[in-house]
């Protein structure tokens, strides 16, 4: 039996974890974009995972019976293969703050997702608190940027794709997979999808060419590695096992706390940051808070 209150402390300590590794991932994106294309990107970032997870995969399918593999492969191809594509694809032409207002929708198709498709039950403070958190997010990001973002929307459909994705991994992994091993589940889906991405990778993209000709072809490969390995392959794991401990809503809020993340390091770097943004966070770590209550 799972201890309640261990429960609810591993959630907002995962929580953060996740917020400090999948906050860096837009500019790691960024990063080897400026190198290789969308396809390579994204390729680049499951091959890497593939090849990091694939000792654990190969060891450990023989002992998953098929009615369990089969949402182990869906998951890993709608949850992890189409969005590394999408992303990549999006932030050729979005920047990272329109970019992280987009992400922050996970959290309500979640929601939506759970409640058409899963039949989740849900209380009307849980769904106040997934609104207040996407108002934050947008606030947060909009009071930090001057009021201003460079819109694409052919591009933004890529992200928002991408989130309703989210939503159907999120809500299968709680449903289908609560009891399962997550790194089971991850690396079997990486295992599924990475196969035929090593081989669109090496055979019908430029990438080989490019690491070796392109100066900077090693430093943006080091990126998209380290994207790979801390925000695909670890951070896949512990967002499975924060689903199974806690909800999908509650996991899936990760997105509305990767602003915040951008407004501290933008203070490093000596970006302004008005009172008002103060409000904001307030309201999304409320919103977070009531997403993740339950009736006593």
């Amino acid at each position: 039996m799972k201890n309640p209150v261990s429960s609810k402390y591993f959630g907002w300590i995962a929580l953060t974890v996740l917020v400090f590794i999948w906050g860096t991932s837009f500019i790691l994106i960024k990063r080897g974009l400026e190198v290789y294309s969308s396809v390579e990107v994204g390729a680049l970032r499951i091959f890497i995972s593939f090849l990091v997870l694939s000792p654990i995969a190969i060891q450990r399918i023989r002992k998953v019976p098929w009615k369990i593999l089969k949402h182990i492969i869906i998951i890993g191809i709608i949850g992890t293969g189409i969005p590394a594509f999408l992303f990549a694809e999006a932030q050729t032409k979005l920047d990272s703050a329109l970019a992280g207002i987009l992400n922050s929708l996970t959290p309500l198709f979640t929601l939506i997702v759970g409640l058409v498709f899963f039949h989740q039950k849900t209380r009307w403070f849980n769904v106040v608190g997934v609104l207040l958190g996407l108002g934050g997010a947008v606030g947060l990001i909009y009071a930090t940027s001057d009021g201003s973002f460079d819109f694409h929307f052919a591009y933004a459909i890529y992200v928002v794709i991408a989130t309703v994705l989210y939503a159907f991994q999120s809500n299968m992994v709680k449903f289908y997979l609560n009891d399962v091993d997550p790194v089971t589940i991850a690396s079997l889906g990486f295992f599924a999808i990475g196969i035929p991405a090593t081989i669109g990778l090496f055979f019908f993209t430029d990438f080989p060419t490019k690491i070796i000709s392109d100066e900077n072809g090693l430093k943006a490969f080091f990126y998209i590695a380290l994207l790979a390995v801390m925000a695909s392959a670890f951070a896949i794991i512990l967002y499975n096992k924060l689903v199974q401990v806690t909800s999908a809503v509650f996991a899936s809020s990760v997105t509305y706390f990767v602003p915040f993340l951008a407004v501290i390091w933008g203070l490093n770097d000596g970006e302004r940051f008005p009172l008002i943004a103060f409000l904001f966070m307030a309201i999304i770590l409320f919103g977070v808070l009531m997403v993740n209550k339950r009736k006593k």
